[in-house]
């Protein structure tokens, strides 16, 4: 009887881990440490507990005496205590309670199902000073999987479900924000942030940005240094000329005083002492008469003559010739 029993209870636990197949009503995340509620306050340690894992047993107590797991595995109601659970744990799980004649007193089956442990998010603001209102968003990976709430001084926010919120007239004083992602085995919550919306400065006058501003003034001051480099090369250029030209000037004097000294050398005596060839036959000269008419004493005092001549061009000089006395005409005695 007691075999037939047995064979009957392993057949519907068979059949209602087909049926729970695919099916998952209790969620884990991963590490976590859950419980399969199996709970019967009228569990004795007369009671057979039996508690499978995809067909394997994992826990077996009958008589109080446990001969396959820990006697900590299950709690004093017959729920199993699982442990830093992992994907391998997930699966169908089944609890068996029999009376001391064989005969079922209870059956459960449930299946479990592992997942991530969602991350802890980050709440984002920005400020829109049109409209006087803050713009949060509530920031972690993988959105699309994850449940949103948010909480503002500490207080819940029931309608408010999406990853994002916005609050008018918000600018005036400092108020908190939190929010929360959740998925089927996990929850958590962002840090405390208090949204700090200052109004901008007044534009400029000239409505130009600070870059633009930053720009022109270093144009300017780029122009300013290239226009002194092109002046104070001008300037060098033109120093650099007129020294030049003050040198070839004193050269050409010097030059002009070289020659005139050449000319001053080759007089009439150097010509008579140092006769030269191929030399032009020299201009008849007018006779001192003639010329003592036509110069006036003063001009005549001033003239260019050389400065001594010698003693033979002296006694050279012809004498002056003495002028014809003339009478004057008698008057007839009246």
């Amino acid at each position: 009887m007691a075999c037939f029993t047995s064979v009957i209870f392993l057949f519907g636990f068979i059949n209602l881990s087909a049926e729970n197949k695919g099916t998952c009503d209790v969620y884990a995340a991963f590490g976590q440490s859950p419980s399969l509620s199996f709970a019967n306050k009228k569990l004795a340690n007369s009671h057979v507990l039996r508690w499978t894992h995809n067909d394997t047993i994992v826990f077996y107590r009958q008589q109080g005496r446990v001969s396959v797991g820990k006697p900590d595995d299950v709690s004093a109601t017959g729920a199993l205590m699982l442990r830093n659970v992992k994907f391998s744990s997930a699966g169908a799980y089944h609890a068996n309670l029999l009376q001391p004649n064989g005969t079922v007193a209870t059956t459960w089956a449930s299946r479990l199902c592992v997942i991530d442990k969602v991350p802890k998010p980050e709440v984002r603001y920005v400020c829109d000073f049109k409209s006087s209102a803050v713009n949060l968003e509530c920031v972690a990976a993988k959105p699309e999987e994850l449940g949103f709430s948010w909480t503002l001084d500490k207080k819940t926010l029931p309608s408010e479900r999406s990853q994002r919120l916005r609050i008018l007239n918000q600018l005036k004083g400092e108020r908190s924000f939190t929010c929360s992602v959740s998925n089927r085995a996990s929850r958590d919550t962002s840090d405390t942030v208090y949204p700090t919306c200052k109004a901008p400065p007044p534009p400029p006058l000239l409505c130009f940005t600070s870059k633009t501003v930053m720009g022109a003034a270093a144009g300017g001051a780029a122009l300013t240094l290239l226009l002194i480099t092109i002046i104070v090369a001008l300037c060098c250029c033109e120093r650099r000329n007129k020294t030049q030209m003050r040198v070839k000037d004193k050269g050409e004097l010097r030059m002009l005083s070289i020659n005139r000294r050449e000319l001053d050398s080759t007089g009439p005596e150097y010509e008579t002492m140092h006769p030269t060839e191929n030399r032009p036959p020299p201009s008849p000269q007018p006779s001192p008469r003639a010329c003592y008419h036509k110069v006036s004493q003063p001009e005549a005092e001033t003239a260019n003559t050389p400065p001594q001549l010698s003693v033979a061009a002296e006694g050279q000089r012809p004498s002056p010739v003495p002028k014809p006395r003339t009478k004057n005409p008698q008057t007839p005695n009246t």
